[in-house]
C-alpha cells in the first residue's frame, strides 16, 4: 500500500455535549470541536468559550458549561494530527472565523464519520490562530521561548530570568492571557514532543525523555501518565499504526493427488 490514510489522519471517536452536565474527553489524538451554543470552560481556565468557538487541545479535556450549551468534537489520531499538536502547545479556545467551513464538516462528522472529512476538518483548523487577538509582548515572547527550547529549559524560574521578569509576574499575566500557567504550557509542549517520538520504536523512553526536557524515563512516565491517563508504552500501542493482515492466497477448486 503506498498511501495509508488511517496513519495520517483519522476519526477515531465523536463525542457530544448537551446540557448543562460536565463532560471529559479523553483519548489519544487531537480533539477538534465546535461550540454551536451557549459558554463552556476548558479545564481551569478563566475564560469560557462562546458560541461559535473551535475546540483544540489533547486529552484530558473537561468541560464545564455555562449553563446550557452544545458542541460537538471529533478525536483525529494519525501522524498529522500529532504534528498539529506539536506546535499548538495548550488546549484553548479559537475563534470559529478564523476556521471557515469547520463547523460544517464537524457537522458532517457526527452524522456519517468519514476520514476524508477527518482530513478536511483538520485542513480547516490549520489557521485557527490567525486571527486570535494579540498577545501581550512577554506573554508571545515566552510562548516562543517555550516552544524553542522546551527540551533544555530548567524551569518557570529560568524562564523568567531570561525575559527579565519576576517569576510571580510571568505567572500571573500568561494565566491570565493562555488561560493555564507557563509551567502547565511547558508540561503540554513536553508531552506532544513525547507523543511525535513515541510514534517510532527507533527510541526508547530513556532517549526521549533526554530529548524532551525530562530528567529521566521514570519522572517522564509519572508525568505522561498524570497528563494523558495512560502510560507512554501503552499510548505508543494504541497509537502504532493498525497493520493489515495478509490474506491468503485464493485456493484453486482443482484437487492434486
Amino acid at each position: 500500500m503506498i498511501f495509508d490514510a488511517e496513519s495520517f489522519c483519522t476519526a477515531a471517536e465523536i463525542a457530544e455535549l448537551d446540557g448543562k452536565t460536565p463532560k471529559t474527553l479523553t483519548g489519544a489524538g487531537l480533539w477538534v470541536g465546535v461550540l454551536s451554543r451557549g459558554g463552556c470552560l476548558l479545564n481551569d481556565s478563566e475564560r469560557p468559550g462562546q458560541s461559535g468557538d473551535i475546540l483544540l487541545g489533547a486529552s484530558p479535556l473537561t468541560l464545564t458549561p455555562c449553563g446550557d450549551c452544545h458542541l460537538v468534537a471529533v478525536r483525529l489520531t494519525g501522524q498529522c494530527p500529532d504534528a498539529c499538536l506539536l506546535s499548538l502547545g495548550a488546549a484553548r479556545w479559537a475563534d470559529g472565523a478564523s476556521c471557515p467551513g469547520a463547523a460544517e464538516l464537524l457537522a458532517q462528522m457526527h452524522s456519517a464519520p468519514a476520514d476524508p472529512v477527518a482530513y478536511g476538518v483538520l485542513c480547516a483548523v490549520a489557521k485557527a490562530d490567525e486571527t486570535s487577538r494579540p498577545l501581550p509582548p512577554l506573554v508571545a515572547e515566552a510562548m516562543t521561548a517555550i516552544r524553542q527550547n522546551y527540551m533544555a529549559l530548567y524551569g518557570v524560574e529560568e524562564l523568567s530570568e531570561q525575559l527579565g521578569v519576576t517569576k510571580s509576574h510571568l505567572v500571573r499575566v500568561f494565566k491570565q492571557e493562555i488561560g493555564v500557567p507557563p509551567g502547565k504550557y511547558l508540561t503540554n509542549i513536553r508531552i506532544e514532543a513525547v507523543k511525535s517520538l513515541l510514534l517510532s520504536d527507533e527510541y526508547n523512553l530513556e532517549t526521549i525523555a533526554g530529548l524532551t526536557g525530562f530528567s529521566g524515563a521514570n519522572y517522564l512516565c509519572r508525568v505522561f501518565k498524570r497528563e494523558v491517563g495512560i502510560s507512554p508504552a501503552a499510548w505508543r500501542a494504541a497509537a502504532a499504526p493498525r497493520r493489515a493482515i495478509p490474506k491468503l492466497p485464493p485456493r484453486s477448486e482443482e484437487m492434486f493427488v
